[in-house]
């Protein structure tokens, strides 16, 4: 069977080549942090991860997971309903609960999972979504598992999702899904008049916190923390993936009828093994961190300005940002891997997005700052994107500082 479909998927991937579309990974040998070392051997500076607070190599966490792994075992060997729960997982589902300021809240494997898992149990063809157009792929992959009425708004267009909400009102119950921020371009979601339209409209509002919790918000809880919707936004979900230490996990947190119908209908979390207990004890710690200071919010925030500040000097095409996810905009998929190329020759790891990942014709190095990155980082990172950007006449000379 397989040679009758060899030829055809070897053309379909001589064809993504060909396109400059093909994505490689690359490895690097060393913890997740600001400096990393690269399979090649080279030392790097890595602006390319999600470590916004800076916590995947914390020592506060290494040392929580190694004393949990050696207290309560490797894995769990099971789901949560048979007998894969224990009190680290009831704890961290508190500590995150009481950081969105919810009533419950459930873990999964990934956010990914609990996007997969929240609208089917919630919604029946009697039911409406409404979606921002650029929402993750977890989040449109969740919807197509439901069978509700499906509309979709242009993102962040109020009026847009106005129109989806009047049209909605013929369905029993709806519900607007949104991202917090938007990861390609780094923008928030006007969640303030979201919730104004919720409200006009009768409808329910889920917010996915990946890439805003710790991020956004006077002290990076978010984007309730950030607008002041405590008790508008019915539904956040996230992962402890990203700057909750970066390791895996996700959550939904909400009002206690909802989590609790989750924990008995939602597909991913009733067949999936729960959290190893090695990273529910460590993300345990994470939150206990983030609640005695605010010293690596204060820090990322003060990295992203000055970032954001030196590269628009310089005349890059920077896409708005309000989080810690600055996009040098180029445009072009293939200029975007060779500019990427050459910055991790200068020693700075980026990554260059292009279709499908953003839409043909808006390719770019999605620069992502983090609490662990110093001054000097920062400035030979900006460096290098001058240094490159002259050599690829990406952008005018005369306008090039450096």
């Amino acid at each position: 069977m397989y040679d009758n479909i060899k030829n055809i998927l070897q053309k379909e991937l001589a064809d993504l080549e060909t396109a400059g579309l093909y994505k490689r990974e690359r490895i690097i040998r060393t913890p997740q942090k600001a400096e990393i070392r690269i399979s090649e051997g080279d030392e790097m500076l890595n602006f390319c991860a999600n470590n916004y607070l800076g916590l995947s190599d914390d020592p506060r966490l290494r040392d929580a997971a190694k004393k949990t792994m050696d207290e309560r075992g490797f894995g769990m060997s099971s789901v949560r309903f048979i007998c894969g729960t224990q009190d680290l997982h009831k704890q961290l589902e508190a500590a995150v609960s009481e950081y969105f300021k919810t009533e419950d809240a459930i873990l999964y494997g990934s956010c990914f999972d609990a996007n997969g898992g929240l609208f089917e149990p919630l919604l029946s063809d009697d039911d409406a979504i409404i979606s921002d157009a650029l929402n993750h792929a977890s989040i449109i992959d969740g919807i197509r598992l439901c069978k509700a009425k499906r509309y979709r708004y242009a993102n962040a267009d109020m009026a847009e999702l106005e129109k989806c909400l009047a049209e909605a009102q013929n369905q029993r119950r709806r519900m607007i899904a949104t991202d917090g921020v938007f990861s390609m371009d780094g923008n928030i979601a006007p969640a303030d008049k979201i919730c104004e339209l919720a409200e006009k409209y009768d409808a329910l509002v889920m917010i996915d916190e990946s890439h805003s919790a710790g991020v956004v918000g006077s002290t990076g809880r978010g984007i309730a923390e950030h607008f002041n919707l405590y008790g508008k936004i019915d539904i956040f979900t996230g992962t402890l993936g990203k700057a909750f230490g970066g390791a895996m996990g996700g959550f939904t947190a909400a009002k206690k009828e909802i989590i609790d119908l989750l924990r008995q209908k939602s597909r991913p979390y009733l067949f999936s093994n729960s959290l190893p207990p090695a990273i529910a004890g460590a993300s345990i710690e994470t939150f206990k961190i983030l609640n005695e200071s605010n010293i690596l919010h204060t820090k990322l925030l003060n990295n992203v300005q000055y970032f954001r500040d030196k590269m628009i000097e310089a005349g890059f095409d920077i896409k708005p940002t309000q989080s810690a996810i600055c996009a040098v905009m180029l445009y072009d998929a293939r200029l975007s891997q060779d500019f990427a190329a050459r910055m991790q020759q200068e020693g700075v790891y980026v990554t260059g997005f292009y279709y499908p990942v953003v839409p043909k014709g808006q390719a770019r190095i999605r620069v992502q700052i983090s609490a662990g990155h110093e001054k000097a980082h920062l400035d030979k990172a900006i460096s290098a994107f001058i240094k490159v950007a002259k050599e690829l006449k990406t952008i005018k000379p005369n306008i090039i500082s450096g």
